[in-house]
């Protein structure tokens, strides 16, 4: 028997949805669970390839959809009107994605219904970021559920990755969850100085040295977690840009992306232990 992936509802209202993957072998009572946190571009292909690869490796792994609203997702955040937004910025130099007046003007050249669409995704995509509040909250909603997840009578041992997005909010989910066991840094903005004390977990981190607007946070993080005794481990890929593990976009690489998936899986492995 391969692998099981499935779309699931869940919460008190059964109002958020992901898509789980169990791993091969027995019941899931035995294993430990993954929370892998989607990009801006949600849970596209590559997230729920990413949670595959962790059920592959043993655990319980799960998405949490962050667009989904009770009821579904906006029209704007639909999967296909993302992937014409990936497109679109695929032809803009990266500097520019984030330069509104050079994506006005790039949106402006094209048929109009077209850049119309497409400036309404990219405007709730470039959003996301000031949404983190509400995100940790299903995040939180979403470690509940999987420590729960036909665990029995014992609570399951739930660590996070993320990327992008999500590796700002794995680390922000970090400073709420008590429970949680470990928290993976993929290229997003880490928490401030006054927010370590809360940070109860190991946290390790993986950057592009390119990528300076994430990497030259890195410095001040780790004194700060130095200084009050936190664990955090981190590696700068030299050459890397942002997003070096996405194998469906240009800035993939690939020796830093399988060598940080490696130590991902060593780090969660130390971290997460299964029921006994």
């Amino acid at each position: 028997m391969g692998l099981q992936g499935e779309w699931v509802q869940y919460g008190d209202h059964q109002q958020y949805s992901g898509y789980l993957v169990l791993p091969e072998g027995p019941a899931p009572l035995a294993k430990p669970a993954v929370l892998v946190i989607q990009e801006i571009w949600g849970v596209d292909p590559h997230i729920q390839d990413l949670t595959s690869r962790f059920a592959q490796a043993g655990f319980i792994a799960f998405a949490p959809d962050l667009f989904h609203q009770a009821g579904g997702k906006p029209p704007q955040l639909q999967e296909q009107r993302i992937e014409d937004a990936k497109r679109f910025l695929d032809t803009l130099p990266p500097a520019a994605w984030r330069d509104p007046q050079a994506r006005d003007a790039a949106l402006h050249a094209l048929p109009e219904a077209q850049g119309q669409a497409i400036g309404e995704t990219l405007e709730l995509i470039f959003a996301a970021g000031t949404k983190a509040a509400a995100y940790v909250a299903v995040l939180e909603a979403s470690a509940g559920f999987l420590r729960e997840y036909e665990s029995g009578s014992r609570r399951r041992p739930v660590a996070a990755v993320g990327y992008c997005l999500g590796g700002m909010l794995s680390a922000q989910l970090a400073t709420r969850d008590a429970e949680l066991r470990g928290a993976v840094v993929f290229y997003g903005n880490l928490p401030q100085a006054e927010q370590v004390a809360q940070l109860d977990c190991p946290v390790l981190g993986f950057f592009g040295e390119l990528d300076t607007r994430i990497t030259d946070q890195v410095p001040a993080f780790a004194e700060a977690m130095k200084q009050q005794g936190k664990a955090f481990d981190y590696r700068i890929y030299e050459g890397a840009p942002h997003a070096f593990a996405n194998d469906t976009r240009a800035s993939y690489r690939a020796e830093p992306a399988q060598d940080s998936f490696a130590k991902t899986l060593t780090f969660m492995r130390e971290h997460l232990t299964t029921l006994e």
